[in-house]
């Protein structure tokens, strides 16, 4: 079995939902599933679950086109898996995760149908 570099797991510093580069084992009995993991965006080093705490990337998106949507706008407010729809890409997708930029902006991070993951700006303040 090939072993795994980087993941996507929850970062308990930043909050959210990151990239990480696994860096080693814990010792010991009952840690068969736990590992040292190191978040590209922080850099801090934190014991995972590899069960409980890695994310799987694909998040459902069948037939949210269906539903009822949201449309895009910067200045609009969204909450964790609410759909929308960006009608300047014509795609439909969900909002997987929320963060706070360093000069204060917010942003959502939003798996499209066709785009993708894509990070948008949300409630811009004039």
């Amino acid at each position: 079995m090939a072993r795994v570099k980087n993941i996507e797991a929850f970062c308990s510093s930043c909050n959210t939902v990151r990239k990480m580069e696994l860096t080693g084992d814990v010792s010991g009995e009952g840690n068969e599933n736990k590992r040292w993991a190191k978040c590209k965006k922080c850099k801090q080093t934190m014991i995972i679950d590899i069960e409980s705490d890695v994310k799987d990337k694909k998040y459902s998106l069948d037939g949210i086109e269906n539903q009822e949507c949201t449309t895009y706008s910067p200045m609009k407010k969204y909450e964790l898996g609410e759909t929308i729809y960006h009608q300047s890409w014509d795609d439909f997708g969900k909002v997987v995760t929320k963060e706070t930029l360093s000069n204060g902006q917010n942003s959502i991070t939003v798996e499209f149908q066709k785009s993708g993951l894509k990070k948008l700006i949300e409630s811009l303040n004039n």
